[in-house]
């Protein structure tokens, strides 16, 4: 299976360098992105928004023969999901780390601060104290000596209308992290907005991964296996 790994804010394809072994080692091929504006630190991040970013996923499904599971990270979700909806007759399986999917009007985070074109990394008191547990010191200094700016329209703009309501059908697992999926269960119950689009979809299974908000830097051993169970599961059904 062709596996699309999308990172969250702040990251690159290395990110997901300590999760993807498990998938390998079970013969699956990975793809882990790195998205426009998020090349470097001298990047232009200029004029690239949310939906640059759901392009390029698409792009990178259509390069591949077919069916794919796609991963997103934090506000990769949003990505996936949009891309999801582009091409949702070659999505075998989406993955939400920590994140979900993102209902038309909807944006990732428009509270974080920006500098003209790009928003880097905050200071960790911008953060939860859930977001950031099992984030030692160590792994902080990595994650911050790493980041790269996120480009100012990818966490502002507006997720755009989406139009294939296929996309409810695609199986999707949410690996619960920072809140436990009997939480997120809840939200739903109750409606709430936050979980809109979740609630729509026909299949989804959750996994409780108890950490902070970036699991493939606390617990990557863990997310790789939850990541190839889930992957296996779709491996042998088929597409819509």
């Amino acid at each position: 299976m062709d596996i699309i790994l999308v990172p969250g804010f702040w990251l690159d394809a290395s990110s997901w360098s300590e999760v993807s072994p498990p998938l390998v080692a079970a013969g699956h091929r990975v793809h882990p992105l790195t998205l426009p504006g998020k090349e470097s630190l001298e990047a232009s991040r200029a004029g690239i928004g949310l939906q640059d970013h759901i392009d390029a996923v698409v792009k990178a499904i259509d390069a591949l023969v077919g069916p794919v599971v796609l991963v997103g990270h934090s506000g990769g979700g949003a990505i996936i999901y949009g891309a999801t909806d582009a091409r949702p007759d070659r999505v075998a399986r989406a993955i939400y780390v920590d994140s979900g999917p993102l209902a038309p009007g909807g944006v990732i985070n428009s509270e974080l601060p920006a500098t003209e074109d790009e928003v880097p990394l905050p200071s960790w008191e911008t953060f939860d104290a859930a977001d950031l547990t099992d984030l030692t010191d160590e792994l902080r200094a990595g994650f911050r000596a790493r980041a790269i700016p996120e480009p100012r329209g990818v966490a502002y703009d507006s997720q755009q209308p989406l139009n294939d309501e296929r996309r409810f059908d695609v199986p999707t697992t949410i690996i619960a992290c920072e809140f436990p999926s009997a939480q997120i269960r809840e939200w739903i119950q109750g409606a709430h907005p936050y979980v809109a689009e979740l609630a729509r979809i026909h299949d989804v299974e959750y996994v409780d991964l108890p950490t902070g908000h970036w699991p493939q830097f606390t617990r990557p051993a863990e997310l790789g296996t939850e990541l190839l169970t889930a992957v296996n599961r779709s491996a042998d059904e088929p597409v819509r």
